[in-house]
């Protein structure tokens, strides 16, 4: 923004980007965003700090590094003046400012960046109040919220500067390795050593809008390799299309979403104890009285008829409907977010969770853009992530299943869908939390596997669970697309099938009709299956849990399989619901 000088008291400011005229108190009224084009103006330290915490409760942390010109450089002046003079300039004592505050009530430690010093560029000092502020984090075991704004390392502190970023990365696995949730808050601009270090490898990566970030700024491309960059190239909207955030914020937004992270991470932290089925939310399902099944039984073909009906709720209708305050995460990290995945944190009640599902859609339109249900290997590096975010702060993980299988291209292919659907078994193997998985629809073959190596798999009365389509095991093994329902039925893939064959757990009864025909009472039960599932998966130790998680995926083995049955668990099978 620019000040515009007015008769009287009055001072205006002109976007840059709209250069409409705005009057002062609208545009601080406003968060320093122009109310005319949604322009986010660069904010201060200080302006940052005070939008985003709880007033009067920002300690500041001692920000007296000592001064550091390592090389004596000297370009048009000497180092150590340019440091004097921005001092003078912004009346900070470098390029961050570090403190302790409370978001929402909820205590946590800021590192914000100041783009006016230097251009908000990471030397020795810059690096060292970050890892201080890490610290103190990780000694009080609160989260850390970074507010980069960097044009990169500081050239006139040389290779020192560069070895910033793995100092403060350092100490960002650190914290990450003792279950404290990291943020990074991405402003306009970060780029260079910042963007390739604290800003991008946080639990967490929000961007603001209008925000812009990369390794090698615009110029420094064009003027190396000559290449043309496509419109928007680096924006926030480019990274989320991209894989490399998990969300694009509106100014107005920031505080109210870090406020929602921090209250996930610290019911996961602290534990939200037994869970209960809230005030008007069925009872868990498995402790009412066994209703007899109406009408004739469905046939395997039918189940399978039923299962694909787009009008049956999807994971986003659950995620509306069954869960509560779902703040959806995305991309891989490695260049894409896929859309046949859905995932984020949320509570069931009082407890945090994270929630993966596969994501179809009700018509041919939404259908077509979530590729089907189908996963490309971006939408299991993307499950992976969330997994590990679970694991660290200590909240267990639901998966809903409803997919015809894993994506089959040629894209698939050469980007390793068979490593990433093997890294999603070997992770869930191993997560040392909960894992409730519940096949709504399809659970098509190594698709719908992935996501459901678990300690309780329940399935839908009509969702079914199979190593290939009925159509695809027709084609190969009878010879006639056509037996598809003949192959149904050989391949035993409806809810009683699979509990009987130890499999599944035990059976979500839908409404009369089936989910499609009443989603809210479908929705109704499956949080009551999950409340039941989770109350007693909470109350055993991790150790215990994750011996009987290996117990039951060893039972399948020939050497223990009694005429094609698994031998029956210990523990006892849930029936969840009436079939």
């Amino acid at each position: 923004m620019t000040t515009v000088a007015a008769p009287g008291r009055n001072r205006w400011l002109r976007c840059r980007a709209c250069h409409a005229l705005v009057y002062r108190r609208r545009m601080r009224r406003n968060l320093e965003v122009c109310p005319e084009c949604g322009h986010h103006q660069r904010l201060t330290a200080a302006e940052r700090i005070g939008q985003l915490v709880d007033p009067d409760s920002f300690t500041r942390l001692a920000d007296r590094a000592a001064e550091v010109d390592p090389l004596g450089f000297v370009d048009s002046m000497p180092y150590r003046r340019r440091l004097a003079q921005a001092r003078a300039a912004t009346g900070l004592a470098e390029a961050v400012v570090c403190g302790t505050a409370r978001i929402g009530g909820h205590r946590a430690v800021l590192a914000v960046m100041d783009f006016r010093f230097l251009g908000g560029s990471l030397g020795c000092a810059t690096g060292e109040l970050i890892t201080r502020a890490a610290e103190e984090a990780l000694a009080a075991r609160d989260p850390l919220v970074l507010v980069t704004a960097s044009g990169g390392a500081r050239m006139q502190e040389g290779v020192l500067a560069l070895m910033q970023m793995a100092t403060v990365s350092c100490a960002i696995a650190e914290l990450r390795a003792a279950g404290l949730l990291t943020v990074s808050v991405v402003t306009d601009p970060t780029y260079g050593g910042v963007a390739a270090s604290f800003a991008t490898n946080t639990d967490l990566v929000i961007a603001e809008r209008g925000a812009r970030m990369g390794f090698a700024g615009p110029r420094v491309i064009r003027e190396t390799i000559r290449q043309a960059l496509p419109p928007g190239f680096q924006t926030a909207e480019f990274l989320l299309r991209h894989g490399q955030v998990d969300m694009v914020v509106e100014r107005h937004d920031l505080r109210p979403r870090l406020r929602a992270l921090l209250a996930l991470a610290a019911g996961g932290r602290a534990g939200a104890g037994p869970l209960a089925a809230p005030a008007g939310r069925a009872e868990p399902a498995h402790r009412t009285a066994p209703t007899p099944r109406t009408g004739p039984t469905p046939t395997a073909w039918q189940s399978v008829r039923t299962a694909r009906d787009l009008a049956r709720p999807t994971t986003l209708d659950y995620l509306r409907t069954a869960f509560d305050g779902f703040v959806e995460l995305h991309g891989d990290r490695l260049g894409a977010d896929c859309p046949a995945i859905v995932a984020g944190l949320a509570r069931l009640g009082d407890q945090p969770i994270a929630v993966i599902g596969q994501q179809k859609g009700h018509d041919a339109r939404e259908m077509l853009a979530r590729n089907f249900g189908m996963a490309s290997p971006a939408g299991y590096r993307k499950a992976l992530r969330v997994m590990g975010l679970a694991a660290r702060l200590g909240l267990p993980v639901v998966t809903l299943i409803d997919t015809p299988g894993a994506h089959p291209g040629v894209d698939a292919e050469e980007q390793g869908q068979a490593a990433a659907i093997a890294t999603c078994l070997r992770t869930l193997a191993r997560l040392p939390t909960p894992v409730v998985a519940v096949v709504t629809g399809e659970g098509g073959s190594g698709g719908a596997l992935a996501l459901a190596v678990a300690d309780r798999v329940l399935l839908l009365q009509n969702a079914v669970y199979s190593v290939i389509s009925p159509e695809g095991c027709a084609a190969i093994l009878f010879h006639d697309r056509a037996a598809a329902p003949r192959a149904a039925a050989a391949l035993q893939l409806t809810a009683p099938d699979l509990v009987r064959l130890g499999v599944a757990d035990g059976i979500v009864g839908e409404p009369p009709g089936g989910a499609q025909r009443d989603p809210a009472g479908a929705a109704d039960r499956v949080r009551a299956a999950l409340t039941a599932a989770l109350s007693d998966l909470l109350a055993v130790p991790i150790t215990d849990l994750l011996r009987r998680r290996s117990r039951r995926f060893r039972r399948y083995g020939a050497g223990t399989v009694d005429a094609g049955v698994p031998q029956p668990d210990t523990e006892p099978t849930i029936q969840v619901m009436p079939r």
